[in-house]
């Protein structure tokens, strides 16, 4: 691209709204402009036209990243000057179906496109270093990979296939190769059984890598096994290895008498624990007190697992390693032991247990008056599920009624408080499997969140919330010593038109001057839409324009929960970032100074990375079950709503939320072309339409277990 063409696409940018992604990359085109200055924040600020101090503060952190991924050189505090050019650009494979790929770059305005025959080996996820063509085309970036820095995975799962001198691993999921085993390396696997390979090499001319099995899973079809692929697909360990299993034995369950002297006994408050009816690993419970004053003593306790973890034993390095338990459709894979997550830690009714404890004073009107962060020894009165607490909430009658009522009274006003101050109401729906002795589901079905969900929502949230305040929220001149936060950065404004653009459509439309008023008209859409035929693709498309949350040392605030400062300290039994809060927390209650950031951010990138890696397996583990279950409804048709629109096909979604495919080949009595500004396929000779949010009817026409794929049929196209 020409100076001139660059310089006017930059100036066409400046003093607009940013997320953090559109800042690094106005960064990044300021300081290409004069490659050789050092420059802070406060240049970079002008040279965009940002004025306002909350982009400004953002600018800090978007440079401190860019030195982190190697973009930029920090010379001296606050200045940071663009790395020496190689006239190579560094980035991130993305495979597509189709074979070729993209890469994605801070340092190209656009993705630049790698030919299945340029790609020299590299994968899915690996970092690589390309040389860039000039334009071959008029809008598009062409390249060659010509180093890869990092490989993503060398570790894959899939099925065995043998013949009489060798075999091949048929790697699950969209691969695009597949892995060569010699005879002597099958290691005990048979013709398609499940198994593990590891690639050992890749010859320059070889078609496929060279790999041996490095772990046998079971037989295709077995619940285990499948169960287990999904999570070896993901690179999520099914077991804990035998030591930190027999570390983890024995640590005893009876608390010495002299650690409950330590801490703050509030065994004799009333507290309980409310959770789901499967659950086991009880991680908070809430006590409630009537003061003299008239005012409310809340206590929200969290298990004390650091406790137990101490840093630098196998079971703090496991831990660290998983950063989070795994939930997938059928069973839990837990960051601790059993004997920690499910005994010792967890908060079991009638038991005598050690909590790091946030206790608030709050007035009638949810206001609180003062806190209290500190280690505490409980006694959980009562065990309640969800459904139970619900129905003392609507009913008035049962244990503990009175203390049920008004904590949900309280929550009922913290909430209508965060909603009036910004906070999004998206709701979460679960899809919930009955599943058989087997693992075969039987029925399907979802829930959606109620008061009594809400209610500990609210208070895992306050105490999230007043833990990064009480460290993050500093006097103006002073450092805020370095902390864990769950931050969420503001929607892609990009997204926003387009989604804005799309429900015009439907008849709404929200604002999109400040992001107050983005969140504010969002709430009222989101209610707007509730119950109407538009309701799924709105709610859909509205969180696609969202940020991912994640953590990081460098606080930039929760869009989504509209807080300035907010962390994750309720949960240490299954996140591991919480564990980190934690020790923070005790370290700076004491007086200590601030730890290394590099440190933390680092295992806070870990964590965020583990994360996306565990919900992912959650995906596919509830895409396989819904596969699973469709195969005994091939030939029926239901009535649906196109979920998705893409070059390849229709997504269509049920009633019952199982989602399936109409493939682009199968819709064969015109020749549709994919309008992706409308969310649509256009057929070019009958302009027939099939929209985003559209009722249609299919028949369920087949189903890949092994892809984890469901493909429909237009139900008035089917010829079968």
């Amino acid at each position: 691209m020409g100076r001139k063409k660059k310089n006017k696409l930059h100036k066409k940018k400046r003093g607009g709204t940013y997320n953090k992604k559109k800042l690094k990359n106005a960064i990044l085109s300021t300081l290409y402009e004069n490659p050789g200055k050092a420059v802070n924040y406060r240049q970079i600020s002008g040279s965009l036209s940002i004025k306002d101090p909350e982009t400004r503060k953002l600018i800090n952190v978007a440079l401190q990243e860019l030195a982190d991924d190697g973009y930029v050189d920090q010379i001296s505090r606050g200045k940071f000057k663009l790395k020496a050019r190689t006239g190579k650009v560094t980035g991130i494979i993305e495979m597509q179906p189709q074979g070729f790929a993209y890469v994605i770059s801070d340092e190209l305005e656009q993705p630049a496109v790698i030919s299945s025959r340029n790609l020299n080996h590299a994968m899915e996820g690996d970092k690589v270093r390309i040389h860039v063509y000039a334009r071959r085309k008029k809008h598009d970036l062409e390249g060659e990979v010509t180093e890869i820095l990092e490989r993503a995975k060398t570790i894959f799962v899939g099925t065995v296939q043998t013949t009489k001198n060798f075999a091949f691993l048929i790697p699950s999921g969209k691969v695009g190769f597949d892995i060569f085993i010699p005879k002597e390396k099958l290691n005990g696997a048979k013709d398609g059984q499940k198994a593990i390979a590891e690639i050992k090499d890749w010859p320059q001319n070889a078609r496929s890598p060279f790999g041996e099995i490095i772990e046998v899973l079971g037989d295709t079809g077995d619940n285990d096994a499948e169960m287990h692929a999904i999570l070896a697909e993901f690179e999520l360990p099914h077991k804990f290895p035998q030591n930190v299993d027999k570390a983890a034995e024995k640590i005893p369950l009876e608390i010495p008498k002299e650690e409950i002297k330590k801490r703050r006994d509030m065994r004799n408050t009333t507290t309980f624990t409310i959770d789901p009816v499967d659950a086991k690993d009880f991680d908070d419970a809430l006590s409630l007190k009537k003061l003299d004053n008239g005012n409310w003593e809340v206590g929200v306790h969290i298990a004390d697992v650091t406790h137990y973890v101490r840093p630098n034993t196998i079971i703090e390095n496991e831990a660290q390693d998983r950063a989070t338990s795994v939930y997938l459709v059928d069973r839990v894979v837990p960051m601790l032991p059993e004997r920690l997550s499910n005994g010792v830690c967890s908060l079991r009714p009638n038991e005598d247990k050690l909590c790091f404890s946030a206790v608030f004073e709050i007035t009638e009107d949810a206001k609180v008056k003062k806190q209290w962060f500190g280690k505490t020894a409980i006694h959980s009165d009562r065990r309640f599920t969800y459904e139970e607490a619900q129905e003392i909430i609507e009913t008035g009658q049962g244990d503990f009624s009175e203390e049920m009522l008004k904590i949900n009274e309280l929550a009922i006003k913290l909430r209508d408080e965060r909603f009036d101050t910004g906070s999004i109401a998206f709701e979460r729906i679960e899809m919930k499997f009955e599943i058989d002795e087997k693992g075969k589901p039987i029925s399907v079905s979802f829930k959606e969140s109620k008061e009594s969900n809400h209610l500990i929502e609210e208070f895992m949230l306050l105490a999230n919330k007043k833990v990064a305040e009480f460290i993050g929220k500093v006097p103006e001149k002073k450092t805020p010593k370095t902390f864990v936060y769950r931050i969420h950065d503001k929607p892609d404004p990009d997204k926003l038109s387009s989604f804005n653009t799309f429900i015009k459509r439907f008849g709404h439309g929200i604002q999109l001057s400040t992001p107050r008023a983005i969140s504010t008209s969002l709430n009222k859409l989101l209610t707007e839409v509730k119950g109407k035929s538009e309701q799924n693709v709105v709610e859909t498309l509205a969180i696609r324009t969202m940020a991912k949350a994640a953590y990081s040392t460098r606080n930039i605030g929760h869009y989504g929960l509209s807080f300035d400062y907010y962390t994750h300290f309720t949960s240490p039994i299954r996140r591991y970032p919480d564990m980190m809060v934690h020790r923070l927390l005790e370290k700076y209650l004491d007086g200590a100074r601030s730890v290394n950031e590099q440190k933390y951010e680092g295992l806070c990138k870990h964590s965020s990375d583990m994360e996306a890696k565990a919900a992912n397996a959650e995906r596919a583990s509830i895409k396989y079950k819904q596969v699973e279950f469709m195969q005994d409804h091939i030939g029926k048709t239901y009535p649906g709503t196109i979920s998705g629109v893409t070059d390849w096909g229709i997504y269509v979604e049920l009633e019952n939320k199982i989602e399936g495919m109409i493939p682009i080949a199968q819709m064969d009595d015109d020749f549709y072309i994919f309008d992706e500004k409308n969310y649509a396929l256009v057929g070019r000779h009958s302009r027939k339409s099939f929209q985003l949010g559209e009722k249609i009817n299919v028949r369920v026409w087949r189903t890949n277990l092994e892809r984890k794929q469901l493909d429909f049929r237009l139900a008035e196209q089917d010829k079968e």
